[in-house]
């Protein structure tokens, strides 16, 4: 996903309001961009957004730890091949503990299931990740290991970040957003 001509240009001052207009210059310095394009074609939908950004903010900063909750983003990018999403949360993923050659075993699975970078943990949550976004569910046997590392509700807050990053990178696909740092891919 590095499209140039976006379906949705965009939102400048007008479109986006006070508000979004500076929550996408925020995160723009955040990003270290001239300008952070999910939050100038999403901000458009003004209340939406800001529903959509706590909800977002909120699995981020949820009961899962953040480097579990980025090795789970970065398989969902990976599999829906969210450039876009790839970008943000590789650098994140490296400020959370996953470096560079576990980002790539990520990338590899299933192919990496046997080498031991790779903690039995991130295993189970990789084999979630790829049920959950493959076919849409989970399997009894994988249900039954993800439950030896989880708890209730951190599988239920599993199943809501894989399907929301699942959902954000057919929604970046869709209206074509254009990448932050184009030319830079990790």
């Amino acid at each position: 996903m590095t499209a140039q001509n976006p379906r949705i240009p965009s939102g400048r001052f007008r479109e986006l309001g006070p508000v979004n207009w500076v929550l996408a210059k925020l995160g723009a310095r955040t990003v270290n961009a001239p300008e952070m394009h999910l939050f100038t074609t999403l901000g458009q939908r003004r209340f939406l957004f800001w529903a959509w950004a706590v909800y977002g903010a909120r699995l981020l900063r949820g009961r899962l730890p953040q480097v579990d909750t980025e090795l789970v983003i970065l398989r969902v990018a990976h599999l829906r091949k969210s450039e876009y999403e790839l970008q943000h949360h590789r650098w994140i993923g490296r400020r959370r503990g996953l470096d560079d050659r576990t980002q790539e075993l990520i990338f590899a699975w299933p192919e990496s299931a046997h080498d031991t970078t790779l903690t039995e943990r991130q295993r189970v949550l990789l084999s979630a990740t790829d049920e959950f976004v493959l076919h849409r569910s989970i399997s009894d046997a994988v249900w039954q290991q993800l439950s030896q590392h989880l708890d209730r509700k951190q599988i239920i807050e599993f199943c809501l970040l894989a399907g929301q990053y699942d959902a954000l990178a057919a929604t970046m696909s869709a209206l074509e957003i254009p990448l932050d740092h184009p030319g830079d891919h990790k």
